[in-house]
């Protein structure tokens, strides 16, 4: 290759400079060095890179087109220049966190904000799944870490994990939905009366979690909680929620809570993360996560 980074350099501080005597400073090298690199590529690639024929030589086209260019090159390789160094480091390049669709998104960002602050180079990625969804983003798609996953964890030593609390379920229904006015505990008879707003396990290797569904109950199937909300209160159906997301509609009263005689009360959850991939930036979300409030305030 007969182009190098050192002439985009050059072409880079000529056009910022204004002349060669002041880029050839700001470079620490001569004019005459700077002038026979640029003349030299010229002829390598028969192009013309300057109109030298006034009193200060300009950019042709093409050398206009080459600075451009060139400087998407130079950052490149200025980032791959800090990557190097913060792999090197300790930093990984990549962050995937897995998300159950109960974890609040919203709750992450200051802790979003603090991670950027330090100025790391590393990318976050976020997903967000259901039930054994994710669970299965860390054992079979190599997430780095899931949070607010429920059910047991399974074993195996690729993986840690640590218990979270507890969510607890509640049964909600829109005011003028049917069930509304029962003044009893619901039974299970009563409920399979009623179309349920079920959540889909996200789940396609591990085996599916079915949290408190009835086969003989009529089911609509959404893929997350905004689209179950929307349907309960809309008096679609019926079905559970996590206490904190069912709150605001509860205290707004768009959705009312009644109880049901026999359901899972409460699911446990997890946070995870992969052993072998214990870089800086998963352990500072780890202990950031463990030594932070918002758990405490999520999960009981």
């Amino acid at each position: 290759m007969r182009l190098n980074l050192d002439v985009l350099l050059i072409l880079d501080a000529l056009d910022k400079h204004g002349s060669f005597a002041t880029a050839a400073e700001s470079l620490f090298k001569t004019p005459a060095a700077l002038s026979y690199m640029i003349q030299k590529l010229e002829s390598d690639l028969n192009i013309t890179l300057l109109d030298r024929s006034g009193h200060r030589a300009k950019f042709t086209d093409t050398g206009k087109m080459m600075l451009e260019k060139g400087r998407l090159l130079l950052n490149a390789a200025q980032d791959l220049e800090r990557q190097a160094v913060q792999v090197q480091s300790g930093w990984e390049k990549e962050l995937s966190i897995a998300l159950d669709d109960s974890f609040p998104f919203e709750a992450l960002l200051p802790l979003i904000a603090d991670f950027h602050a330090l100025n790391k180079q590393t990318r976050l990625s976020f997903t967000h799944h259901t039930l054994a969804g994710s669970w299965e983003e860390l054992t079979h798609h190599g997430a780095d870490m899931i949070l607010g996953a429920i059910n047991e964890p399974p074993t195996s030593g690729a993986w840690s994990y640590k218990m979270l609390g507890t969510l607890d379920n509640v049964f909600v229904v829109a005011p003028v939905h049917p069930l509304a006015s029962s003044t009893q505990p619901l039974c299970n008879d009563r409920l399979s009366e009623h179309r349920a707003v079920v959540i889909s396990d996200s789940a396609r290797r591990c085996h599916p979690i079915n949290s408190n569904l009835m086969d003989e109950q009529p089911q609509i199937r959404v893929d997350d909680f905004h689209s179950k909300v929307t349907l309960l209160r809309a008096g679609l159906g019926c079905g559970f929620l996590p206490r904190h997301i069912a709150r605001p509609w509860l205290e707004n009263g768009e959705l009312v809570e009644k109880a049901v005689l026999s359901f899972r009360e409460k699911d446990v959850a997890y946070m995870a993360w992969r052993n072998h991939r214990d870089g800086l930036a998963q352990r500072w979300w780890r202990e950031k996560l463990l030594t932070s409030t918002l758990l405490d305030q999520l999960y009981r």
